[in-house]
């Protein structure tokens, strides 16, 4: 190791509790290059200069061992290591974020604010969302994403999570169901054919929805062992909704939140017998928070939403 690299390793542990805790300002600094992809717009975020924001990168990347940047022209672009690094450091900084802009608009007594994954979002919440503002114009409602990984502590007053309803610190009703049924896009079966056996669809191309299980379930409940299982696996059902409706293939979808596509014919169900992975939509409060009056007219709208669906 050069002696600058050495010096650079030896300030950054100086700042260090451990060997794990990576020095601080060199990670935010990190964080603003890699979101806006230049480091002259990072230092100008950061109201530093460009020199400094270099120095701090150098000293990031000497304490891990890796190169997180190089250079391709003009431009600095991530390494392999640097994407990686990001992916999994970019959620901390949301949150820290929502946090700071959550406690800094406390005193705007009429916000309610909301993190829920992008499906729900996308399919369920944001279509009905005009009714709720029509009623209760004069309350803000602020949207952001939940990490639907590990459901990270955020600055939300309501989360909307999907899994198995235990979450520590936070009180969960069941809003709608999480059982899935298969579907195909209209276009799949116009080119494929009417699937009308579950012995024909396990011959047929299938999507995976974070997982490559709920298929086998389905099978098996149709006493059916043997299937396609090469099919594209997708991270979240957002992914894999765009890849049923591009004619990628069959997929495994949670009927509530593909109601408006079926209604409109370009997603078809193919059976109707459900597959039940344990999984639900549940609406969360933080145990250790009063709700604002607006966040319960906010959380009883969503349950009469959720029961009239």
């Amino acid at each position: 190791m050069k002696k600058t690299e050495q010096f650079l390793v030896e300030t950054s542990l100086q700042e260090s509790h451990s060997l794990l805790d990576p020095p601080l300002r060199a990670v935010r600094v990190f964080e603003a290059i890699a979101r806006l992809g230049s480091l002259s717009e990072a230092a100008a975020e950061l109201m530093i200069s460009p020199s400094a924001v270099s120095h701090q990168l150098k000293l990031l990347e000497a304490f891990l061992q890796q190169r997180l940047t190089h250079r391709q022209g003009r431009r600095l672009i991530l390494s392999n290591a640097g994407r990686e690094y990001y992916r999994s450091i970019r959620s901390a900084f949301t949150v820290i974020r929502q946090a700071t802009g959550h406690l800094r608009d406390q005193e705007r007594s009429r916000q309610v604010t909301i993190s829920l994954i992008p499906l729900f979002g996308m399919s369920w919440f944001i279509p009905r969302l005009s009714r709720f503002i029509h009623t209760h114009s004069d309350i803000e409602i602020n949207v952001v994403y939940a990490n639907h990984r590990n459901y990270l502590s955020d600055a939300s007053d309501l989360s909307i999570r999907f899994g198995s309803g235990q979450w520590t610190g936070y009180r969960a009703e069941k809003l709608i169901s999480g059982k899935m049924v298969p579907v195909a896009s209209r276009e799949f079966i116009r080119l494929r054919g009417y699937i009308d056996s579950p012995a024909l669809l396990a011959q047929t191309n299938l999507v995976h929805d974070e997982e490559r299980v709920s298929w086998q379930q389905w099978f098996a409940s149709h006493n059916i062992r043997q299937f396609r299982r090469d099919g594209p696996l997708f991270e979240d059902g957002l992914l894999t909704l765009a890849a049923v409706r591009a004619g990628l293939g069959c997929g495994l979808m949670r009927e509530p939140m593909i109601a408006s596509w079926l209604a409109s014919g370009e997603l078809v169900k193919l059976f109707d017998q459900p597959v039940d992975d344990g999984r639900d939509y549940y609406l969360c409060v933080r145990q250790d928070t009063e709700l604002s009056p607006e966040a319960l007219l906010l959380k009883r709208w969503l349950a009469d939403e959720a029961e009239r669906a």
